[in-house]
């Protein structure tokens, strides 16, 4: 009805219930409360391991609590925090000659970072690299991730903030490195997104195919920024919060760029052809732009 939404949010018998009308709100609680057996905690702050703050025009997420735990469960409660989460230029890899680790010890701390960087971003990349482990992990692979634990004792406050900034714009960044896993030269892409001037998603994943130059890397990494998007249009579509205009996702690549508003069919474009057509489709329909962003930002 009009611009009234109401949102309820499942994960298994917790549950959320959050909108703009109250009084539909509470009608919801009214029911669901004949239905099932129920326990209001009132406002949220705490869900699934996420502790959850507001002010008047803010909301802060954290997992502070969750770092904790796990902290004092690995016995890293009392260690000098690392001043990065990886080395600089790491050669993690899997070689014949190493020495194994605990595979069912370090696939549970794995996971339990993947779930830690739901509130924090800047360990994407590590624990992309860690994650490409788990069926093999050497004695280099725990020591990469004690030392994101490590790292984190140092950033236990860091978290997420959302601020109303009273525009709906939605806009991305992109990158990729070229060749970047020592392994199989594969290259890993990354995008972050902001939503009404708001971090709502990022990633960091090695990609699919090797890549035979570094435009072809950046271009399939803006390839899986433009589906980021897409599906955030799509969501905010359905909560009554479409975007107004184009998207925006920045790259840091001139040439990438101009392939990408290129309306020729060049031959150095064929091996990336799914792709281009893919972004290509989009530009011209206007829902995405391309700005350039310079590296430095």
């Amino acid at each position: 009805m009009g611009e009234k939404v109401t949102l309820l949010i499942i994960y298994v018998d917790d549950m959320v219930v959050t909108g703009n009308d109250t009084e539909e709100m509470e009608r919801l609680h009214v029911y669901l409360s004949t239905e099932f057996e129920m326990k209001d905690l009132g406002g949220l702050k705490y869900f699934l391991g996420i502790e959850v703050a507001r002010s008047r025009d803010s909301i802060y997420l954290s997992q502070r609590k969750y770092v904790l735990d796990l902290l004092s469960k690995t016995e890293m409660l009392a260690c000098k925090p690392a001043e990065t989460p990886i080395v600089q230029n790491h050669h993690l890899a899997i070689y014949p000659d190493q020495v194994p680790a605990n595979r069912e010890r370090y696939q549970k701390l794995v996971g339990r970072l993947i779930y830690l960087s739901l509130t924090k971003p800047y360990i994407a990349y590590d624990v992309s690299v860690v994650s490409q482990f788990m069926h093999s992990p050497s004695k280099d692979h725990m020591a990469a991730v004690m030392r994101i634990l490590s790292y984190l004792k140092g950033a236990l406050g860091k978290g997420l903030i959302f601020i109303k900034y009273g525009h709906l714009e939605v806009k991305g960044y992109t990158d990729a490195d070229w060749a970047g896993n020592i392994t199989d030269r594969r290259s890993t892409s990354g995008y972050f997104t902001f939503v009404v001037g708001n971090l709502v998603t990022w990633r960091s994943k090695k990609q699919n195919v090797v890549a035979r130059s570094i435009v072809e890397a950046e271009y399939r990494g803006m390839a899986h920024g433009i589906c980021e998007l897409l599906w955030l249009m799509i969501l905010l579509t359905e909560i009554r919060f479409k975007p107004r205009g184009a998207m925006l996702l920045y790259c840091d690549n001139q040439d990438t760029r101009e392939i990408a508003n290129d309306p020729v069919q060049h031959d150095r474009t064929k091996h990336v052809e799914v792709d281009r057509h893919f972004i290509k489709e989009k530009l011209d329909v206007n829902l995405v732009e391309i700005p350039y962003v310079r590296s430095e930002d």
